[in-house]
């Protein structure tokens, strides 16, 4: 008797369960939470935390306190990767994509029931620090889980387009965030510069967003839990390649893609933050620290209008992608952002833009456009490339880490220094900042194969089909119709 295992399409059957919208709400619903709760936190950590949560002689020590609970997520985050990126790859993509999705919901619902520093003293903002962190923790996992939910149920030949989804969230989420908090402020007749603690949203009128989430994880939750397992982890199962210590073996083995997948990452990451964080503090901040004084609601509708370049451009991403191939697609982006680094003085300069009322807001919105529209460039293709550098039995592992390690170096630092480089020596060195990081992405993108043509299946293989470190393309798919264009039900 053989003893063989047969690894054949017959042998693994596409998962009838996984139809074209159940993945599109699966992959999507997570990364809408993940930017949703990240717009909300910041929004809170700055106009409500400070005033609820934290006792402080000045209002400036009570900001940076808030702020530093902002960065615990990025502390979290790749614990998160390694956690949620183990049970990934030993357990299954869908319960982990459960668990993940649970943890960051749960997090932030809690945060919208915490009391406050007035009620029970310190135990408030370490309550809201450990909340702060177990949403990072839920992020760590989340994407990567959502990404490789998408890639390999693909179409054959439109793995670029059929992994944006996932992307889509970012667009989607700061819409629902900072419209809920526009609509809050509005309505309640909130003004930051003046209300007192004994306002009604600071009352509990800011707590309504962070409950919202619970209704978005309801969602994903009822979807994901009819979700099937992805083709290629059944056959990396059935075949018996699933790793006892995915971490360890993504490290031995693809230690070279994690470090090519962090920075092709580092310009997307510093970009999006830079044009979502830095430049609404650079434009909101006082004219007297050399910064723009527009209004708040004012430059909030900006960023809302232009958001939609950052939404159009992401599905346009992943065709272009699937066109032209990753490598040359985003190389090319890459040059575009670097370019775009060198406009930062005549679209930001307070002598050319004006401050105040009398700021230009046509020239800001222009900015605006042209960066939240390459933005969507270079974030769309993210999740289709990433995961298409590491075999089955590490793809979860590896992605998360890349993604996760990139968001430290080129997020979490990234508004400090622009802030920085702003007030000290003009928003010009912003630009010569984020060219600086393009650069380093260019080149960790010269350093890599194409991998559009890859079947997610046999990468990593060695002839013999053990599970190898380096990717192989010197072998016909054995299974190419099992990914692909049977993936989706009359997909091709």
């Amino acid at each position: 008797m053989s003893n063989a295992i047969d690894t054949s399409p017959q042998a693994v059957t596409r998962p009838a369960g996984n139809s074209k919208l159940r993945i599109i709400v699966s992959s999507l619903v997570g990364t809408t939470i993940e930017f949703y709760d990240f717009y909300v936190y910041a929004t809170a950590a700055i106009s409500v935390f400070p005033l609820l949560f934290f006792h402080s002689a000045s209002a400036t020590g009570a900001l940076l306190a808030s702020l530093a609970t902002f960065g615990v997520a990025f502390v979290a985050r790749p614990v998160g990767s390694v956690v949620f990126g183990h049970y990934g790859d030993r357990v299954g993509r869908k319960a982990t994509l459960v668990a993940s999705l649970l943890t960051m919901g749960v997090a932030t619902v809690i945060i919208g029931l915490l009391p406050t520093y007035a009620q029970i003293g310190v135990w408030a903002p370490a309550m809201l620090a450990i909340m702060r962190f177990c949403q990072g923790m839920g992020l760590g996992g989340e994407w990567s889980g959502a990404s490789l939910l998408a890639g390999e149920n693909a179409r054959k030949g439109k793995r670029g387009f059929d992994s944006m989804w996932p992307q889509l969230g970012a667009p989607i989420g700061f819409a629902l965030a900072n419209g809920f908090f526009l609509l809050l402020t509005v309505v309640m007749h909130y003004d930051s510069t003046s209300a007192t603690t004994n306002h009604t949203f600071l009352v509990w009128g800011w707590r309504l967003p962070f409950l919202f989430s619970s209704v978005i994880v309801a969602l994903g939750l009822y979807v994901r839990f009819k979700l099937e397992e992805t083709p290629a982890f059944q056959i990396t199962r059935s075949r018996g390649q699933v790793v006892k210590a995915p971490v360890a073996e993504a490290f031995r083995t693809s230690w070279r893609q994690i470090i090519q997948g962090t920075f092709l990452m580092l310009a997307t990451y510093t970009l999006f933050y830079l044009m979502t964080t830095w430049i609404l503090s650079y434009a909101i901040g006082k004219t007297s620290a050399g910064f723009l004084g527009i209004g708040y609601q004012r430059f909030l509708l900006v960023q809302i209008i232009t958001i939609c370049a950052f939404a159009v451009t992401i599905p346009l991403s992943g065709l272009l992608g699937d066109r032209f191939g990753r490598k040359r697609f985003l190389a090319t982006t890459t040059a575009a952002i670097m370019v775009f680094g060198l406009t930062f003085w005549f679209f930001l300069d307070p002598s050319r833009v004006g401050t105040g009322e009398s700021a230009d807001i046509v020239r800001i919105t222009v900015f605006m456009l042209i960066g939240m529209g390459l933005m969507g460039l270079t974030f769309g293709i993210q999740s289709a490339l990433l995961p298409e550098l590491f075999p089955t039995n590490v793809r979860y592992t590896g992605s998360a880490i890349s993604y996760n390690v990139s968001s430290i170096l080129g997020a979490a630092v990234a508004p400090f220094i622009a802030t920085w480089l702003a007030s000290s020596y003009g928003p010009g060195w912003v630009g010569i900042y984020l060219l600086a990081m393009g650069a380093l992405t260019l080149i960790a993108c010269l350093t890599i194969p194409e991998t559009r043509d890859r079947d997610l299946v046999t990468i990593g293989e060695s002839v013999d089909g053990a599970g190898a470190g380096g990717a192989r393309e010197d072998r016909e798919p054995e299974l190419a119709g099992m990914i692909g264009s049977r993936s989706w039900p009359g997909g091709r």
